[in-house]
């Protein structure tokens, strides 16, 4: 075990490591986890709000950028995870639109609740 952490480390203190770090095949996943965090988010919010064409956008460009991530040579799976994660919330999102919209929820949600 002691081995296996020495050698995380001297991985972690490498020239390609601290190279990595400071490139856009890094950073611009970091920024891009803005977008599901804010999705994920949204899923607490009332259904109501959801953007049925920003969510079908959404949806469309996560899955296009999880197939570059996937096909960029060296293949970027942390920008894949991000958009993975992305494309599972907006579809979780889209779930809500419909079934608030086209589903009978908004009657549901507008009737008083019965006792």
């Amino acid at each position: 075990m002691a081995a296996m952490a020495g050698k995380l480390m001297n991985s972690l203190k490498s020239k390609e490591f601290r190279e990595y770090l400071m490139s856009t095949h890094f950073w611009g996943p970091v920024a891009n986890w803005g977008i599901p965090i804010a999705a994920i988010a949204d899923t607490r919010k009332d259904a109501a709000m959801i953007s049925g064409k920003m969510t079908l956008a959404l949806s469309l460009y996560s899955i296009m950028f999880m197939r570059f991530a996937w096909r960029v040579q060296p293949r970027n799976m942390l920008l894949f995870a991000c958009h993975f994660t992305n494309e599972c919330a907006q579809l979780t999102q889209g779930a809500r639109f419909i079934n608030y919209h086209h589903l009978g929820g908004k009657e549901a949600a507008s009737q008083p609740a019965s006792e």
